[in-house]
């Protein structure tokens, strides 16, 4: 005969925190860091939403480092993350000025 094992309002709420407690570390662990340190072109382009022919112009032009091995292109994401970096742009004076004052100010400018 089998025993019951009865679980009680107070077990499962204790399971839920360790639950959400694994959880938490598990993404906090993960933040920021990639699942692996190289990753292939048909990861690199659904991170960066290109189509291939975008991918391998970054390639010709040395714009993003590669690694090939027996006809497979890989690319370390430090240096994905760097060629963001180096990218990236800050809006013109005068459009920083017209969110920092916000659109009601923007309005009385035209």
């Amino acid at each position: 005969m089998a025993t019951a094992n009865i679980v009680t309002v107070e077990d499962l709420e204790a399971f839920k925190e360790r639950l959400l407690q694994d959880i938490s570390d598990i993404l906090s662990q993960r933040k920021g860091a990639p699942m692996r340190e190289w990753l292939k072109s048909s990861e690199v382009r659904r991170i960066l939403m290109i189509s291939p022919n975008t991918l391998q112009m970054l390639r010709v032009k040395g714009k993003l480092p590669f690694t090939k091995i027996g006809g497979v292109f890989y690319y370390a994401y430090k240096d994905i993350a760097k060629m963001l970096e180096e990218n990236k742009t800050q809006p013109p004076d005068d459009l920083a000025t017209l969110l920092d004052n916000g659109p009601a100010k923007a309005r009385k400018r035209s």
